[in-house]
């Protein structure tokens, strides 16, 4: 075996608590699962990459669970013994291989351009085109479900400098009292803050029409994914009514799905997440539909740990316009730290690291503790497992 080639293929499941419950229409978290893959190669050069998802099965087709069996029984054949010096033939393989699992092949995109970088000395950024920016902008979700415990947070979060752009979930009762409630934030912070709403496909589009005159009304920025996501028709019909931007978000599911919702002018804004996109090279395919349908773009997360954040910031400091900022809070929801620097958010940004790969460090203490095989750890492929 050559000295790049992957020697082992590891997944592992980890149950990390949030700081608080993360209401959304779709599901209230209590914690969030991470799935983490290292790929392991034969000189000692490892790479990580992230698959995460929201709410077990509740959000999309992959589950944390499903995304660490379909990488030990389907991606880690075909990843054992691959040249990690060529990650674009690695994950051709792959696509033609395998269909669908965008997460999984995020998480291990993620993991090769980690490699990669290291090999080279430069960070990910670089084998995507170059940084423009070394920092992001980021927003805070407010998805307590609770006005006044909301206002508060955000409140907080103005006086510290932490944010100053919030986006509310909401989606789970009516529509009147949502849009109470996000009235009633509005309000209170004023000119202050930003204030976006997150509907996670929880309306009809006969609700839909009622609420955005409303939203408009009370200072809302932007409404993200109001109705179902096949529902192209009708997301253009509520863009046309041209009454508050209007951004796609479950509706993306790579390039292709972006060009079809830039035809039918069913979006003004995409909400660009290299998991939904099936990894990097595909979201930044994507920012490039969106760049040329003069489309705007916002940086998404599947609240993510901070390897999967910190992937989706080296793609973001590419793109030269992020108009409505990014949602990269995903570290700063968990309890737990699960690098040894953790990330560096200050002035409502992010600052993008510059050390080869990720930049980014395991916390292997944290990794131990909060994995969920502790007791059995049966998550190495090798050689041997995956012979004949």
């Amino acid at each position: 075996m050559q000295a790049s080639a992957i020697e082992r293929v590891e997944t592992i499941v980890l149950d990390v608590p949030t700081i608080r419950p993360h209401v959304l229409s779709v599901a209230t978290m209590q914690s969030q699962t991470v799935v983490l893959v290292r790929l392991h190669c034969a000189d000692g050069v490892e790479g990580v990459g992230e698959g995460t998802t929201i709410g077990g099965l509740s959000y999309g087709g992959e589950s944390p669970e499903g995304i660490k069996l379909a990488i030990d029984a389907y991606f880690a054949p075909l990843l054992i013994g691959a040249d990690t010096t060529r990650p674009a033939v690695i994950m051709d393989r792959l696509r033609r291989s395998i269909i669908d699992n965008r997460f999984a092949k995020n998480a291990v995109e993620t993991a090769l351009l980690d490699i990669q970088g290291k090999r080279l000395g430069v960070p990910v950024s670089e084998l995507l085109g170059g940084r423009i920016r070394d920092r992001l902008p980021v927003l805070w979700t407010l998805a307590s479900g609770d006005t006044a415990q909301d206002i508060a947070e955000a409140e907080a979060m103005i006086a510290s400098g932490r944010h100053a752009a919030f986006k509310l979930k909401i989606g789970k009762r009516p529509v009147q009292d949502d849009v109470a409630h996000v009235a009633a934030i509005k309000r209170a912070l004023g000119a202050r803050a930003s204030i976006r709403v997150d509907v996670n496909q929880a309306w009809s589009e006969a609700a839909a029409k009622r609420a955005l005159p409303l939203l408009a009304e009370a200072g809302v920025d932007l409404v993200e994914q109001p109705i179902r996501a096949h529902a192209t028709a009708g997301m253009a019909r509520l863009t046309a009514m041209g009454l508050i931007p209007i951004m796609a978000d479950e509706a993306l599911h790579g390039p292709e799905s972006g060009y079809a919702l830039a035809c039918g002018q069913a979006a003004d804004v995409f909400a660009l997440k290299i998991a939904q996109a099936g990894g990097l090279t595909e979201a930044k395919r994507l920012a490039g539909v969106a760049q040329s349908a003069g489309v705007a773009l916002y940086g998404g997360t599947m609240l993510e740990g901070p390897v999967g954040t910190i992937a989706s910031a080296q793609l973001f400091a590419t793109l030269p316009e992020i108009e409505f900022g990014t949602e990269l809070f995903g570290p700063l929801l968990l309890t737990e730290e699960l690098l040894v620097e953790p990330l560096h958010y200050a002035d409502g940004c992010l600052s993008v690291p510059s050390g080869p790969g990720l930049g980014v460090q395991l916390n292997e203490d944290a990794i131990a503790a909060l994995r969920r095989d502790r007791d059995s750890r049966t998550s190495v492929i090798t050689p041997k497992l995956v012979a004949g």
